[in-house]
């Protein structure tokens, strides 16, 4: 026998609660009749199955927020129904009905993945509340999948490619992340996609139709870089011939991007630290505070921890900066998304190259499995693109890899045949190889590679001199 629900008198413009398409699954006419005009007066849409397996059914055509389920059935049991719904439909929930003196039932079932029960003869309110909760739950977190979703659909195409659970996590913290106003520092080794993730971040987020601004701020000298930033106004220098807007000012409602901020000056940190608290800044050798609303994502690969007890790094600033931080795993710590990397550098560089897709040999893919990649996600790609260049079939062997990734010969080759050599002639000579083959692999961008060596700039420049090394054009910026 069904029981009575008292509906409560309310005026219409109370009527709808923001909806929410609901499923009620009870062999009883009277239940589900009930409880249609309850949740038709909130608002919600609603639909009734009066059997387990027309339940099932119900659920797989259609995207139900929430699905109220009774514990006996005539034809399935209650908690066979839930085991099935949780099996592919992880994520919709699902309040069991329970008949009174079934408690235990339903303890069963919670334990069994039921968000939650209500009992025979029900509250109102307590139910519409049970309600509410759960559709807005399921609806947040179904906004998050979706936003997840399209993250991962938009950029995995896009160079942030990956499956593994170091990168899920920061699919999760990006979508998270994105939607608020936050200053995000990420941290992570150079090569592991710093850049890419703010870009991520800014796409996502209510700036996404405004500008993104990156800027390294380690490959400036102190004066050019605060010219860079703030602007300056005409004379204020002895080249400022006019007046200069800065990035800051470009980036307005935007998203800048100050990357490798750890190598910033303690004078320049503290105009930044400014901005960060005013939103507010001068223009170089001007008088007037310009106004500004710019969200700001960092980038380091040193520890600015360390900076901090070495006085390199205000303290202030870096929490200013340390609000969210992501830290970007090196590849060698998600070695099962190298086949994935593999398979998107192959196709971007054929196509590219205008060249039939070239595919990896088993055999080839093998070494990079097991190489250390020091220079991350980079040197990954750089290695797939000289690859594709030199192969003259759509098949790539080991024999297109770097002898140091292929494990041919010795790691120095000089050594192989300068047997007359000094000790000194021959640790020359080892030197100049690696110097020059992380300059080859950094693109002949001597910042990056002094960044792999975690040297100043000043002593590879003096190196570089030093062994006469002839620096090549940058082959990409």
């Amino acid at each position: 026998m069904s029981e009575a629900v008292m509906i409560p008198h309310r005026p219409p413009e109370a009527s709808a609660s923001g909806g929410g398409l609901v499923l009620i699954i009870d062999d009883e006419a009277g239940i589900r009749e009930s409880l249609q005009t309850l949740l038709e007066f909130e608002g919600y849409q609603v639909e009734s199955a009066a059997s387990g397996e027309e339940g099932l059914s119900r659920v797989d055509e259609r995207a139900f927020d929430l699905v109220l389920l009774d514990l006996a059935l005539p034809d399935r049991n209650g908690i066979d129904v839930l085991a099935e719904i949780r099996a592919h439909h992880a994520q919709l929930p699902v309040i069991m009905i329970t008949a009174y003196g079934t408690v235990e039932k339903a303890v069963t079932a919670m334990q069994a993945g039921a968000t939650n029960f209500v009992q025979k003869p029900w509250d109102n309110e307590k139910l519409l509340a049970d309600v509410r909760t759960a559709v807005a739950r399921h609806r947040a977190e179904e906004e998050n999948i979706q936003l997840k979703r399209a993250l991962k659909q938009r950029y995995n195409f896009e160079n942030i490619v990956g499956k593994s659970e170091p990168m899920l996590r920061i699919f999760d913290l990006v979508a998270q992340v994105a939607p608020s106003r936050s200053t995000v520092l990420l941290q992570g080794e150079s090569g592991t996609g710093k850049e890419l993730i703010a870009k991520a971040v800014h796409l996502n987020s209510p700036r996404r139709d405004r500008a993104f601004v990156p800027v390294n701020t380690g490959s400036m000298p102190p004066d050019l870089l605060e010219s860079t930033l703030f602007g300056h106004v005409k004379g204020a220098f002895t080249s400022a011939i006019a007046s200069k807007k800065g990035l800051f000012e470009i980036a307005d409602r935007g998203t800048l991007f100050l990357d490798e901020i750890g190598t910033m000056s303690v004078e320049t940190q503290s105009k930044i630290l400014r901005v960060l608290q005013d939103r507010k800044f001068m223009h170089l050798g001007g008088v007037h505070e310009i106004q500004v609303d710019v969200r700001i994502i960092a980038a380091t690969n040193v520890d600015l921890k360390q900076q901090v007890r070495e006085g390199k790094f205000r303290e202030d600033l870096f929490y200013r900066l340390n609000v969210i931080t992501v830290d970007l795993p090196p590849l060698r710590q998600r070695k099962e998304d190298i086949p994935l990397l593999v398979e998107f550098f192959l196709s971007r560089y054929s196509e590219e190259n205008e060249r039939p897709r070239r595919h990896i040999s088993p055999e080839a893919l093998r070494p990079l499995m097991t190489y250390s990649w020091p220079g991350n996600v980079r040197e990954l790609e750089n290695v797939v693109e000289r690859a594709v260049v030199l192969s003259s079939s759509t098949d790539i062997g080991p024999e297109l890899l770097p002898d140091q990734i292929a494990g041919r010969g010795t790691a120095f080759p000089m050594l192989e045949h300068r047997g007359d050599a000094s000790l000194f002639d021959i640790m020359e000579e080892c030197e100049r190889h690696i110097i020059v083959d992380m300059l080859e692999k950094c693109h002949w961008n001597q910042t990056d590679a002094a960044e792999q060596f975690r040297v100043p700039l000043s002593t590879l420049n003096q190196k570089i001199k030093r062994l006469n090394i002839e620096i090549k054009k940058k082959s990409r910026e």
